[in-house]
């Protein structure tokens, strides 16, 4: 793990977000009102560290209103022949990590670490709250990670669900089916809160 830099003594707001460009206009544009809200609040931002998508709309619009940027980036995505030659095996499709493999260049503070594993690890560490924006599998993962390890103890740091454009809907249907099965306890409702706007949700940070 390498860091650059030092951490300014604010808030830091972990945000776990798409790295997806093909996302809705109303996703785009609630992501980087967030992020300038954030900015405007002095609070440090910390997100997966790639110059993609949502992500970069996202650091574009915190580092434009003047904020703190942290990224969390394993090593093997800050280039794309690392991701070929751990795709080589065709065990996974390099078509699939597309998105990735570029280092957001305007990071004030850079952590690599050696796997997603580490990183998510590194994100809760280092956050005062976690948000989540829309996203793919990855954003899913990390959202289940942060809520489980809450679940269990390991933290009681607060967790966000920005539903813009109703992207969470389906997921949050999920959660109440498990409910309504037993297999999840009412309870972890209790866990993570739900906002529909950036500015509800930088609000409540």
């Amino acid at each position: 793990m390498t860091m650059m830099t030092a951490m300014k003594n604010n808030k830091t707001i972990c945000v776990f977000c798409s790295s997806s460009s093909d996302v809705s206009e109303k996703i785009k544009s609630d992501g980087s009102l967030f992020a300038k809200l954030v900015a405007q609040k002095g609070y440090n931002l910390l997100y997966g560290g790639t110059a993609q998508g949502l992500m970069r709309i996202v650091a574009d619009s915190h580092k434009s209103a003047g904020g703190f940027l942290i990224g969390v980036i394993p090593t093997y995505m800050t280039n794309i022949q690392s991701l070929k030659d751990r795709f080589a095996s065709g065990a996974a499709s390099l078509e699939n990590m597309g998105d990735q493999g570029k280092l957001y260049l305007g990071l004030d503070e850079v952590i690599k670490v050696d796997d997603l594993g580490p990183r998510k690890q590194m994100m809760l560490d280092k956050s005062d709250a976690i948000v989540c924006l829309p996203g793919g599998i990855g954003t899913y993962d990390e959202f289940f990670t942060v809520l489980t390890l809450k679940q269990v103890g390991s933290h009681n740091k607060p967790i966000f669900l920005l539903n813009s454009d109703g992207y969470f809907d389906a997921l949050i249907s999920l959660i109440n089916h498990g409910i309504a099965q037993k297999t999840i306890k009412q309870g972890n409702l209790k866990l993570f809160e739900v906002c529909n706007n950036p500015e509800e949700l930088v609000n409540k940070i």
